[in-house]
């Protein structure tokens, strides 16, 4: 491959999926600083090691290892993960803006303040997750990947996968029923999908 042939190849890389390496970024580091700062890492290591991938693989797994390696590897850099979050900030997509605040069945005042309430903990407790749960969460409840698929992007075995997936869903509900215990909330049994997803800022895009 050329120089020049490289180049153009990247482009085309870039342009395809900046917008999801950036979206993974994001929900891994939970602010758009360090997801900038992410995944123009992705980018960098992705044009470096060009040459050695092999173009019949999938191109997407392929980033995603990259993001995660390098996120995990940060984390491990820096044990302290000081993420900012902003809970009153909307949602940017492609349709525009929305709020993060959970559908309801009703107006009842007191019931959208227990969907802010759910919200908040979930976030916390995603927060105080180890990063390779964070990451093997985000994998599977947000981006929507197989276990066959977060195997190849963890470089670890399906049993594995299967297992950390499993820890990280327990640790996140009893670290949201310690949360809920503590603010005098009734203990929930059960981590909804939808407020998960919320928490992880779903339809995210660059700002």
């Amino acid at each position: 491959m050329t120089l020049g042939d490289k180049k153009k190849e990247f482009e085309k890389i870039v342009i395809a999926y900046q917008d999801k390496v950036y979206a993974l970024s994001y929900q891994l580091t939970g602010n758009h600083a360090d997801a900038q700062d992410l995944a123009q890492e992705v980018f960098v290591r992705a044009y470096l090691n060009l040459e050695k991938f092999r173009f019949e693989a999938d191109l997407s797994t392929w980033l995603h290892r990259i993001t995660v390696n390098l996120y995990l590897n940060s984390r491990r850099k820096n044990k302290k993960d000081n993420i900012a979050y902003s809970l009153d900030e909307p949602l940017l997509t492609e349709e525009g803006e929305i709020t993060r605040d959970l559908a309801t069945t009703g107006s009842d005042p007191q019931e959208v303040l227990a969907d802010r309430e759910k919200q908040s903990y979930i976030r916390q407790a995603l927060d105080s997750l180890p990063p390779k749960y964070r990451a093997v969460l985000v994998l599977r409840e947000f981006q929507g990947l197989s276990y066959e698929d977060i195997a190849k992007v963890l470089g670890c075995s399906l049993g594995t996968v299967k297992s950390r997936l499993n820890r990280a869903r327990q640790a996140l509900k009893e670290k949201v029923a310690e949360l809920e215990e503590h603010s005098s909330q009734p203990k929930a049994d059960k981590v909804p999908k939808v407020a998960l997803k919320k928490s992880l800022g779903e339809g995210y895009s660059r700002p």
